[in-house]
Formats: C-alpha cells, sequence, structure tokens
C-alpha cells in the first residue's frame, strides 16, 4: 500500500499536458473566460499608447515652474483645454501651459503636469504654487509594455484581469487548449438514478453528479455514461469505450476487495497497467489508477488514457477526487504551474482525532476569525458514507500517519478546496 505523497508523486509524473499543437482550438474573447492560453500572446500596441496624463491639471514645460513656490509662483499662459481621448492642436511654449485630464494625450512641447490642487486659475493665466517633480504625473509611451514583446505566456488560465488585458490589446480570438474530456461511470448493483424510486437496500447514485460538478469546475468536459450494474461484461464494454473517448476515466465502486469488485480485473484483461491499488489514507484506501496501451481514439489525446477506480463511498469519492484527480486534470489542461494542491496551515477550531494508522482527512470549512483562519470540523460524523454534512466544506484538515489528536487552538494542515 502506498502512501499519499508517493501516490500524488505516481499521478503527476503519470499525467502529459495537452499537446499546444494538436489539442488547441480558437474562441472568441468573449467564451474565453477560465479557458487555458495554449500560445503566448503579442500586441502592436504599446501601453500607454502613448505618452499622457495621470493626473487633472496642467501640462506645461518643467524649466518654467521648478522654481515655483506660493510665495513666488510661475504664471503661465493657458493656450489649450485637453480632455480625453482629443488630439492636442498646440505646441507648448516657454511660458505657457494646457489645461489637461487625467489620461489625455501631453501635447508637444510639454515633459510635466502639474496637478490642479498645487494651482490657482485666474481667467486664461494659471499660478503654479509648488515645484513638481520633472515630468510629474506622465505616464510615457510604451512605460507599462512594448509593442511585439511577450504580454502574456501559454499555460496561464485565463480570469477577468487577462481577459481586461487581452480586450485592451485588441485580441479579439484567442488559441486555447481543448477541455479535457473526463468519461463517468458509477458501478453497483444497488444503485439506483435520481428519478428512480427506490427499492429496499438500494442507495441514489449521487457519485455521478459529484464528479461531473467537479469536472467541470475544473474546467474540464465531463462524459457521464451512468450506472453499470456489477457484470464484468458489461463493465468491460463500457469501460473501453471510456478508455476510447476520453482523457481521463473515473468510475466509482468496484475496487475494493469484494467479490462483485471487478473493476481491477478488467483493466488488466484490456491490458491496463495498474500503477496503484492501494493508498494510506482513510477514506479513500481502495484506489485504483492505471494507464492503458495506445489509445485508440477517433479524438485525438495526447497520451493513453489516464484511469482513477474511485471508492464507492460519498465522502471517500469527494477526497479522493480532490486529493489526486483534480491536479491530474489541471496538468493535463496545459497550466504550467498552480495545479498542485493547497495546503495551508491554519488553528483548529476543534479537538481533530485520528487513529494514526493512516493519512486522515477530516472535512469541514475555514473561518477568518479576527484576521486568523480557522478550521471548524463538519458537525456528525465524519464516515465515509456520510454525504450530508460534506455540504458546504471548503477545506480538508489532514491529520499525518501516527498523529491521533490534534487539540485547539493547534495548528493543523489542511487542503484548501475550490
Amino acid at each position: 500500500m502506498l502512501s499519499v505523497s508517493d501516490a500524488e508523486v505516481i499521478i503527476l509524473n503519470l499525467v502529459q499536458p495537452l499537446d499546444h499543437q494538436r489539442d488547441t482550438e480558437v474562441v472568441d474573447l468573449l467564451t474565453a473566460d477560465s479557458r487555458i492560453l495554449a500560445t503566448p500572446v503579442t500586441s502592436p500596441l504599446d501601453f500607454p499608447h502613448w505618452d499622457n496624463s495621470a493626473m487633472d491639471g496642467y501640462a506645461v514645460r518643467y524649466e518654467d515652474v521648478q522654481h515655483s513656490s506660493a510665495e513666488q509662483p510661475a504664471i503661465l499662459e493657458i493656450i489649450e483645454e485637453i480632455p480625453a481621448g482629443y488630439q492636442p492642436k498646440s505646441t507648448i511654449q516657454p511660458g505657457q501651459a494646457a489645461r489637461i485630464f487625467t489620461g489625455a494625450v501631453i501635447p508637444a512641447g510639454a515633459d510635466t503636469v502639474v496637478m490642479q490642487e498645487k494651482t490657482r486659475r485666474e481667467e486664461n493665466r494659471v499660478f503654479i504654487l509648488a515645484a513638481p517633480k520633472p515630468q510629474g504625473f506622465v505616464r510615457h509611451k510604451g512605460s507599462f509594455y512594448q509593442a511585439g514583446t511577450q504580454l502574456l505566456p501559454a499555460g496561464i488560465k485565463l480570469n477577468a484581469s487577462e481577459i481586461a488585458v487581452l480586450a485592451a490589446a485588441q485580441c479579439p480570438q484567442l488559441s486555447v487548449y481543448r477541455r479535457p474530456r473526463v468519461a463517468i461511470l458509477s458501478t453497483g448493483d444497488e444503485l439506483a438514478t435520481i428519478d428512480q424510486p427506490l427499492q429496499p437496500g438500494q442507495i441514489v447514485d449521487s457519485n455521478q453528479y459529484a464528479i461531473a460538478a467537479l469536472v467541470r469546475e475544473s474546467g474540464a468536459e465531463p462524459l457521464i455514461l451512468g450506472i453499470v450494474k456489477d457484470d464484468p461484461v458489461a463493465l468491460e464494454k463500457v469501460i473501453s469505450h471510456a478508455v476510447a473517448i476520453a482523457d481521463i476515466v473515473i468510475s466509482s465502486g468496484g475496487v475494493s476487495v469484494g467479490d462483485y469488485d471487478y473493476v481491477d480485473k478488467i483493466l488488466e484483461s484490456l491490458g491496463a497497467k495498474i500503477h496503484i491499488r492501494a493508498v494510506e489514507m482513510r477514506p479513500g484506501k481502495p484506489l485504483t489508477v492505471a494507464t492503458f496501451p495506445s489509445p485508440q481514439s477517433p479524438v485525438p489525446s495526447p497520451q493513453s488514457p489516464l484511469y482513477f477506480g474511485l471508492p464507492g463511498n460519498p465522502a471517500a469519492v469527494l477526497v479522493t477526487f480532490w486529493r489526486f484527480v483534480l491536479p491530474a486534470i489541471k496538468k493535463l489542461s496545459g497550466i504550467t504551474e498552480g495545479w498542485e494542491s493547497v495546503f495551508l496551515k491554519v488553528r483548529s477550531h476543534d479537538e481533530l482525532r485520528s487513529d494514526g494508522k493512516r493519512e486522515t482527512y477530516l472535512w469541514g470549512k475555514l473561518h477568518l476569525i479576527n484576521g486568523v483562519y480557522e478550521f471548524h470540523k463538519a458537525g456528525g460524523s465524519n464516515s465515509s458514507g456520510n454525504l450530508i454534512n460534506l455540504a458546504q466544506t471548503n477545506a480538508l484538515a489532514v491529520l499525518p500517519m501516527g498523529t491521533t489528536l490534534i487539540s485547539p487552538p493547534e495548528e493543523v494542515q489542511v487542503l484548501q478546496l475550490g
């Protein structure tokens, strides 16, 4: 049985990112949010596009005002008013100034802006009441970005700030990585659909809904294949289909050592190489990770599909997804950094217990208390079969193997979710 850290290393080493030439598509900027940029972006525009004012005030020649003071102000003739979006018509000569507003183009001849609070105006004259700094409040052309250089690198997620930059750079279309395809299936005779009346011994298959939601949140495309009964023939057929259409396949259930747990045997019969069969963690001990030979897929794929056989219990499904599957999807998606799990050291609000035999994950919520994050364990049982108290979870407290108790206000390491 592998440690959690060893399992993580194996999984992430198995993942190869999507190909930047083969696995891309062109999208409009308005639909590019949350996508992964596939090629670096440059712009033909300088930022700022021209010298402009960072303040409402007066555009002047520094040599005219460098000795100004309230007692001996420089007195300049106002020859023009320059609002934003207006092309100046005049050149500032000695003894002259232009009224200027934030973002407006600096007129020829001027090299400094005096903020209006340091001036007094009388008709077409302005009194400069304090000496400004040379080139003060002037934003120079190309000082933020120079045309033709790299504006954004490949491999980043496009959030609102990046979208704003791309819009300003007049980039209407972008090359982004396609969304990874993740096939999802649930196994078990006891499973019922969400709209099916429950018979004695049956449970609703919540796992496919949870996994599909997590896959969408990760930016990937879920391919839902539904419930497969504990029938080796039917299961082999569905898994074969899943491997042919997806980059990652996720099944829940059927990976333990019971009489009806067929997944590992079917994977082997299909030629898969099983890299992980169990992990020293609670919940989530029964975890299968496998790869297949070269894909026989009608859709191009950069690698053989990666198979995750997750446990059947709902909490174990979520914990193992957050811990192992989510970083794998992120790395596959083309993100160059930031796909690793994020852990924080925070104060524990509650007493946290484990038997110490395996690395233990307890779910709950992070709260910001007087500027310090605290972990609050979910009420009720942290049983792998208890789905109810997982609602509103945003963190998992991690108790290392050998740790049986963390007492408040001791620190605990937590896996941040979302």
